[in-house]
């Protein structure tokens, strides 16, 4: 019994398969495969190009953040140390943060200075807590003001 190839070869139906139907489909998912490749390469790119570190401004918005619950809290009446504790203990400890989060700065004395002048502010006001609405409005506003000299001096 001699076994002998087809010529040509058959789908599941039955038909011969078409050599162009095979190319067509390869053609069409090498184009898949090479379009995907290059959209994962394009923004592996552009993601090397607009690196960017998030820490600076990750400080300053959380600052903003716990700047406005404060507010948010004067605003609502409720002005008790324990509503108002956590917000600047939270302020103080980012407050730490400023100088590494601005390396460039670090060196400077003015920015040193109101670094420190921030933080005085904060211990200030985390020694003598408020525990009224005033005592929230002006703690808010003298933190305000000491946020304020460093950004006129370093963001325009």
């Amino acid at each position: 019994m001699s076994s002998t190839p087809t010529s040509s070869p058959t789908s599941s139906n039955g038909k011969p398969a078409s050599a162009a139907g095979r190319y067509l489909f390869l053609f069409l998912l090498g184009l898949v495969i090479g379009s995907v490749a290059v959209v994962m390469i394009l923004r592996a790119v552009e993601g090397r190009k607009t690196w960017q570190d998030h820490y600076p401004d990750a400080a300053m918005h959380l600052m903003q953040a716990h700047m406005a619950q404060l507010g948010a809290s004067a605003a609502a009446n409720r002005c008790s140390a324990t509503d108002t504790i956590p917000h600047l203990q939270a302020l103080r400890t980012i407050a730490n943060d400023i100088e590494p989060a601005l390396p460039d700065l670090r060196d400077d004395a003015r920015f040193v200075s109101h670094a420190g002048e921030l933080r005085a502010t904060l211990d200030a006001a985390l020694s003598a807590p408020p525990i009224d609405c005033p005592g929230v409005a002006n703690a808010s506003k003298k933190i305000g003001e000491a946020c304020k000299a460093c950004h006129q001096d370093y963001r325009g």
